[in-house]
């Protein structure tokens, strides 16, 4: 067998060890959720929004509707989120209906889907170790799987959103990429992006460089021409069925945020052009260089004929009020710069520890298996890059980062073990693999601290910890009849999932007029905050004003409307009504 033919050959997987490693990282994960999975208290807003969008499909709402229309009422608010995430939760909530019931069975479907989408990481992370390592360090990395804490925190109990699927995505491109095989392992990528792009917007930097990798193989080999082409005709023809079948041929509004037809257009140009310059056999590489400049600028062409406004970022024309307001304080989309220090380095540590990793493999590896950790490496670079930039996307180096990890700690151990290494050498190894242990501690305790050590701008941890409960405490509004609530942003989701009432905004993009409205109200004087509220029909007003939100609206307007909630002066034309609920949890009827 040769070394390019053993390159393709399936590996063995060490499955009974992997499946250990999971079960073992689960039950720790089980562990440190503990105590929010039997108070039913999600991780973040979008989760808690996730499983109402969830009912409603359950529930009846029609598939290619993902209209929340109880945000916003009576128009509701399209969300940009894929039915590909409801899919497996609507499956499991169908099966253990009949046995749990269904309050029950979403509740058993929010904590074990996290594990089970961490166990499809798991299977792909070992697949792609088991290609260049033993049992030994398979186990190795997909024990790694744990180490990043911006990563695992996309696969916590009760993290039902869509971010851990995604993550499933991008590695699995990556397995596929790295098969060698450049026709087939282009289709496969090509597939696996189209479905993370049909998730989320997000991966499109990540689908753009796995592009690039391929035009890089043509650039060095023409024989690898076929790699390109087709990845971007599987990215193309993939992304067109995706939102057939999400989001229904009617869905033809050039949303920016999520795969809308300029998007489908640009990528059938595109590939399209580079199957065209494809078509000869050699060509110098300026041409191909040349060629695919040339398909890039028609694609992006006919993306701004078709969707102008989606040129800038999907948050380019966020209204002023909501991105000072709330984006900016939306910590998980900014860069790593704006993270805190305790925060970043947790995560920043192990993966330039798996940077340095694989730039160490690929200085010892030769022929083939030195392009292979070559390219892992740019793969792992480009996300990185992104992660940088935009925090939650730092995720996905997270996964990637597994495999060198898991040769280290192996490489470590094994250093250890032999005296006869150099001692310095053993030194060296054996205190990253130490460092790798501490961050795995660190990622731990931190989950049980991090309320008390979080910014206070962190609302999803605000409102988890909030002493309003709105788990337990937001049924207590349904004592009142069906009305929309004019209630700060980050609590919305809590509000309707735990109530049958509306609400005028939660924190979701898409809102933004709504949410400027809520913004406004809150900061504006008594005259100008009663016009808004009632503009939009809000029977009640409810407030947590122990959350980080409220504080920020008083510390802007002194004089606003939240101010006098706060200081206990509420207008004339709100009444205070109590609901047995605890102290910061503040309801008051509006007056007509």
């Amino acid at each position: 067998m040769t070394a390019r033919t053993a390159a393709f050959a399936a590996p063995r997987l060490p499955v009974p060890r992997l499946a250990l490693v999971w079960a073992l990282l689960s039950l720790l994960m089980l562990a440190v959720g503990a105590r929010n999975l039997l108070a039913g208290q999600f991780p973040d807003p979008d989760d808690v929004l996730r499983m109402v969008q969830l009912r409603d499909l359950l529930g009846g709402q029609a598939w290619f509707d993902t209209t929340q229309y109880r945000i916003d009422p009576p128009g509701g608010v399209p969300m940009h989120w894929s039915r590909l995430v409801d899919v497996p939760l609507a499956l499991v909530v169908l099966a253990l209906q009949p046995l749990l019931g269904h309050a029950a069975a979403q509740l058993v479907v929010a904590a074990i889907m996290p594990l089970l989408t961490f166990g499809c990481l798991i299977l792909l992370v070992g697949w792609i170790a088991a290609r260049r390592f033993d049992s030994e360090v398979t186990g190795f990395a997909a024990l790694c799987c744990g180490l990043v804490p911006v990563t695992v925190a996309q696969f916590q109990v009760l993290r039902i959103d869509h971010h851990g699927w995604q993550i499933v995505t991008v590695v699995a491109a990556t397995a596929a990429v790295l098969r060698l095989d450049s026709a087939r392992g282009a289709r496969i990528a090509g597939l696996c992006l189209s479905a993370g792009l049909a998730i989320s917007l997000e991966v499109l930097p990540l689908a753009a460089a796995f592009g690039g990798l391929f035009a890089l193989r043509w650039l060095v080999d023409p024989a690898e021409r076929q790699g390109l082409v087709q990845y971007l005709a599987t990215l193309a023809i993939g992304s067109a069925l995706f939102f057939l079948a999400t989001r229904g041929p009617a869905a033809l509004t050039p949303w920016c945020d999520a795969i809308a037809p300029a998007h489908l257009a640009f990528f059938a140009v595109v590939a399209i052009a580079c199957a065209a310059l494809a078509v000869r056999r050699t060509l110098p590489r300026w041409a191909i260089v040349g060629g695919l400049a040339l398909a890039g600028a028609a694609g992006l062409g006919m993306f701004a004929a078709l969707a102008p406004s989606c040129l800038a970022t999907p948050f380019g024309n966020l209204d002023p009020l909501v991105r000072d307001f709330w984006y900016v304080n939306v910590t998980e989309g900014l860069p790593v710069w704006h993270q805190s220090l305790g925060k970043a380095a947790t995560s920043l540590v192990p993966v330039l520890l798996a940077l340095a990793a694989l730039v160490q493999l690929q200085r010892r590896a030769t022929g083939e298996e030195r392009r292979w950790w070559r390219e892992y490496l740019l793969i792992y670079g480009a996300t990185l890059l992104t992660g940088l930039l935009v925090w939650r996307s730092l995720a996905f180096t997270g996964a990637l980062a597994a495999v060198p990890l898991g040769w280290l700690l192996s490489r470590s151990l094994g250093l250890l073990r032999d005296g006869r290494s150099r001692p310095r050498a053993r030194q060296a190894l054996a205190a990253a693999a130490l460092v790798s242990v501490a961050v795995a501690g660190v990622m731990l305790l931190g989950e049980r601290t991090r309320a008390s050590a979080a910014p206070a701008s962190d609302i999803s941890a605000a409102v988890r910890e909030s002493s309003c409960a709105l788990r337990v405490n937001a049924p207590r509004l349904e004592r009142f009849a069906p009305t929309t609530i004019f209630a700060p942003l980050d609590i919305g989701p809590s509000l309707i999932e735990r109530s049958h009432h509306a609400v005028v905004a939660t924190g979701h993009h898409r809102a933004q007029a709504a949410m400027h409205d809520v913004i406004e109200g809150f900061v504006s004087d008594e005259a100008s905050a009663r016009e808004t509220v009632t503009r939009h029909g809000a029977g009640l007003i409810v407030v947590c004003t122990d959350l980080f939100e409220p504080a920020l609206y008083t510390a802007h307007a002194p004089d606003g409307l939240m101010a006098q909630l706060l200081a206990g002066a509420a207008p004339a034309w709100l009444e205070p009504v109590d609901i047995g609920g605890p102290e910061p949890l503040k309801v008051w009827r509006v007056l007509r």
